[in-house]
């Protein structure tokens, strides 16, 4: 065990790798109660960037009075004080450094995350600087780029107080990603518009037109059609301005978008995924550029082929000469499933490819409202389908209660050879205490496995007459929630309360455990009371929400409490 520990950091190094020291002295700071002291140590942590290591890579060797972590780069060396933070140990006595010694080097050069910032979820709504500690703690875990949307169709423009409050909010967090290293990542929509956008100027979201059995997802009818005589033109203004208020950003990707929202169906457009998508986005991409120049512009072919047929095909044949000098990577995903079409086909023009695995809304309805969601068995099966095609991935993330497949997704990106399992284990290690390892991934197995809850529809039947004490009667009456059936639920709640008896109490006390073991209690709650609310369930429900700041998040994302449910059931008072 180490008494005392001093960091030492060499000359020399950028702000990124002064920030590594930092983020070092912070969490030993955090989980001890003691900072790091500047003489006479017990152990001392030199910290240097030396080129050569690897690109983003880093090593961990002896020194006579300590270890030295050694970065090819600032984003390295904080990758290295995760690691040496990762094998060593916190607990009652203080911090006992790990005896883990070598080198370690990325090998997929996308490690990226989106933050979803709305419906008033944690991205949304939480203190912002607790937003700026997830990142930091994301890149200790080998985070190298982050993504934000600015959604234009809930704003009249630009100059919306609210826009302008939305665009500061995340110029901050995409600014703490950039002092710890990671890339700056912008999404936008080929043709979203404001709220305000001309009637005239509107995209069609009919069904049935030219092939489109129903309406792209998400359209909110403030979309432009880039067909019609001075769309393109809007789409363009409204863009460049958005663009520049990202100014003096490390930006190192833009996404441009199709569906979800987007698109046009009208006979100008469609199919829009190889036709009016195509025409926004290759001038959008010259926008890009002319900010900054060694951006990289990502073509996302997301839902391509759910609402027409012949996107994929046609988006091949568009690049049959090879990949277009503005286009410089393909983001291929789905909701539903790893589209078949480049894993039988390969990517439109040779372009690299990265995936967009959806985290968070799998299995559970509210999402994140039972806590945490972990699926280790499921992102295996998603790496060993398409891992090899891909440089790397951008989670879709509505919150932090799917922290553990966020690591797990980073990790394989680092180490496409690791299994799900070893990731699983090592942050339970990391995050609880290496004793927890074993208990904490047997139950994060057994959690996956029941992982099917939302709510049951008997809520719905529910009469609304009596006033509020009669309906919150009738609703605890009511097996209102749903969860999934594998084995015995208990099960899991046993194995976490046996970690939790040897964990130090800043592993207890921390959101990361609180969420998941909410989840455990609220499953073996409600299988012992039938999907009936208790007081235990609500008093959960209650703990999951502060930690969230669920204050007045819409349904999707939602702590779905006994309140809530009579908030949506229009009850007076509730």
């Amino acid at each position: 065990m180490a008494k005392t520990i001093c960091i030492r950091q060499a000359a020399g190094g950028d702000a990124v790798a002064e920030r590594a020291g930092e983020l070092l002295e912070r969490v030993i700071r955090e989980r001890t109660g003691e900072a790091p002291v500047a003489g006479a140590p017990d152990f001392t942590v030199h910290m240097a960037v030396d080129p050569g290591v690897g690109e983003e890579g880093f090593r961990i060797e002896d020194a006579e009075d300590g270890v030295r972590v050694v970065g090819d780069d600032g984003p390295g060396l904080i990758y290295g004080v995760g690691r040496f933070l990762r094998e060593g140990r916190f607990d009652e006595t203080g911090f006992t450094p790990g005896t883990w010694r070598g080198a370690s080097v990325p090998e997929k050069p996308v490690r990226g995350m989106y933050f979803a910032t709305h419906f008033h979820n944690f991205y949304h709504d939480a203190p912002v600087a607790e937003v700026e500690r997830y990142v930091e703690d994301l890149a200790l875990w080998g985070c190298n780029t982050l993504a934000v949307w600015f959604d234009m169709h809930h704003f009249e423009g630009i100059d919306d107080p609210a826009a302008e409050a939305m665009v500061e909010r995340l110029r901050r967090i995409l600014r703490t990603a950039n002092a710890v290293g990671m890339g700056a990542v912008l999404t936008t929509i080929a043709n979203e518009g404001y709220n305000s956008s001309p009637e005239i100027l509107r995209a069609d979201g009919s069904a049935g037109h030219d092939g489109y059995h129903r309406p792209p997802r998400a359209f909110y009818g403030c979309e432009v059609c880039p067909s019609k005589p001075g769309g393109l033109d809007y789409i363009l203004k409204t863009r460049a301005d958005a663009l520049d208020a990202f100014a003096n950003l490390d930006v190192r990707y833009v996404w441009i978008w199709p569906y979800d929202s987007g698109g046009c169906t009208c006979g100008g457009c469609a199919p829009w995924g190889c036709n009016g998508f195509l025409r926004c986005a290759e001038p959008l991409s010259g926008l890009v550029r002319e900010r900054w120049p060694a951006a990289k512009v990502i073509l996302s072919t997301w839902y391509f082929d759910h609402f027409t047929t012949g996107e994929w095909e046609g988006l091949s044949e568009a690049f049959a000469g090879g990949p277009p000098p503005w286009a410089d990577l393909i983001l291929a995903d789905d909701y539903s499933g790893f589209p078949e079409y480049p894993l039988r086909h390969g990517s439109p023009g040779g372009l690299p490819v990265v995936g967009f695995p959806e985290i968070s809304m799998e299995g559970m309805f509210p999402w994140g409202g039972f806590g945490a969601n972990p699926r280790p068995g499921h992102w295996q099966d998603y790496w060993d389908t398409c891992g090899h095609l891909l440089d790397g991935v951008f989670p879709y993330s509505e919150g932090i209660f799917e922290d553990i497949n966020k690591v797990i997704t980073l990790q394989l990106c680092w180490d496409p050879g690791r299994r799900t399992e070893d990731i699983v284990r090592e942050y339970a290690a990391s995050e609880f205490s290496p004793g927890t390892a074993a208990r904490v991934a047997e139950a994060v197995a057994l959690l996956e496995a029941g992982l099917d809850h939302s709510l049951a529809d008997g809520w719905k039947e529910v009469p609304r007459e009596g006033g509020e004490t009669a309906v919150r009667e009738r609703l605890e009456a009511t097996a209102i929630y749903r969860t999934g059936q594998a084995g015995d639920p208990q099960t899991p709640m046993a194995l976490l309360g046996t970690a939790e008896a040897t964990m130090p109490d800043w592993a207890r006390r921390g959101w990361r455990w609180r969420v998941l073991r909410g989840r455990a209690e609220l499953d073996a709650e409600l299988h012992a009371s039938g999907g009936r609310p208790t007081e235990r369930t609500e008093a959960v429900f209650g703990e999951l929400a502060a930690i969230y700041h669920n204050v007045e998040p819409h349904w999707p994302v939602a702590t779905p409490s006994l309140k809530r449910i009579m908030r949506l059931l229009g009850v007076k008072g509730a």
